[in-house]
């Protein structure tokens, strides 16, 4: 039975892997033609054409089933929103998505009828391994949701900085912007491929404006929300924006300050948990073990 729990588990890490893999291939992708095309120029179309294959193939592979859940216009656009904030833009990931969410089920199901678990009890392992397919694509996406989101928080003091850099330097903000989104294209990929998107949609003809609020909507981080209500406003107001930046820069930096000092602050609470259920039952076996045992043998004598 534990050889049948361990191979379960192995098989399900193994699926796990690929999947994650799966998904994060555009990512590594992207990464790798960016480093390629800054040493080998031209050999990046080779590089591309590697990966394109195996896209096309995995479309295949999810093109029967990514309808046979029913989906509203409503929620095929509240899922593209979650996608996007995500890193996924293209009109195929949805259809990936709702493929995930009948593929992962049914392999799982595969799974634990491969490994004989379902022995133990039919019904339960396979509602369960269904119900736990099904949940997880929204958890990965979740997941992925939340990673970028932190990525881009860590790496907007960067970008900041670099701003500043740019606007006292003499360059206008959209010269700004577009410099931060070359310069930060290796070190900090999800702010340059988002500053890149504002830089393209304005000059597709949307304004400075509602490009900004377009990129705060698109990454739903506070701090680039308050980043983009103070450029809007200095834009507005017509104040400096070299001034508006380094000013946003400093209250951050005070902001993270502040945030740290407060985490270090709870360390003292939550140290109260591992305290009292894993280190004070081993100081009183140590301290009152040997009471214990003299206690046991001398009561043992008189009676």
């Amino acid at each position: 039975m534990t050889i049948l729990v361990v191979a379960f588990l192995g098989s399900f890490g193994l699926l796990l892997s690929a999947g994650l893999l799966l998904f994060y291939r555009d990512v590594i992708r992207e990464r790798l033609s960016a480093v390629v095309d800054q040493h080998l120029g031209s050999s990046t179309s080779s590089l591309v054409s590697l990966f394109r294959p195996r896209q096309g193939a995995m479309e295949q592979i999810v093109r029967p089933f990514q309808n046979v859940l029913p989906r509203s216009a409503q929620d095929a656009t509240l899922l593209q929103k979650r996608l996007i904030r995500a890193g996924y833009r293209k009109d195929s990931d949805v259809n990936m998505y709702y493929g995930a969410k009948v593929l992962v089920p049914l392999a799982l199901a595969l799974l634990v009828t491969a490994t004989g678990i379902y022995s133990w009890s039919p019904f339960f392992m396979y509602v369960a391994s269904a119900g736990v397919g099904f949940l997880l694509p929204d958890m990965w996406l979740g997941n992925r949701i939340s990673s970028r989101q932190l990525k881009i928080r860590l790496g907007l003091p960067e970008a900041l900085d670099l701003m500043v850099i740019c606007s006292e330097a003499g360059l206008s903000l959209d010269q700004a912007i577009l410099k931060v989104s070359q310069e930060l294209r290796l070190s900090q990929p999800e702010i340059a491929e988002e500053f890149g998107l504002l830089m393209l949609e304005q000059k597709a003809g949307r304004p400075r404006e509602e490009a900004l609020r377009s990129l705060a909507i698109r990454t739903d981080v506070d701090s680039v929300r308050a980043l983009v209500g103070a450029l809007i406003q200095a834009d507005t107001f017509g104040t400096s924006i070299a001034k508006t930046l380094r000013v946003f820069s400093d209250t951050m930096r005070t902001q993270r300050r502040q945030k740290a000092e407060e985490r270090a602050a709870k360390t003292t609470v939550k140290l109260v948990f591992p305290l009292v259920f894993f280190i004070f039952p081993s100081l009183f076996v140590v301290a009152l073990g040997p009471a214990m045992i003299a206690m046991y043998e001398g009561f043992d004598k008189y009676f």
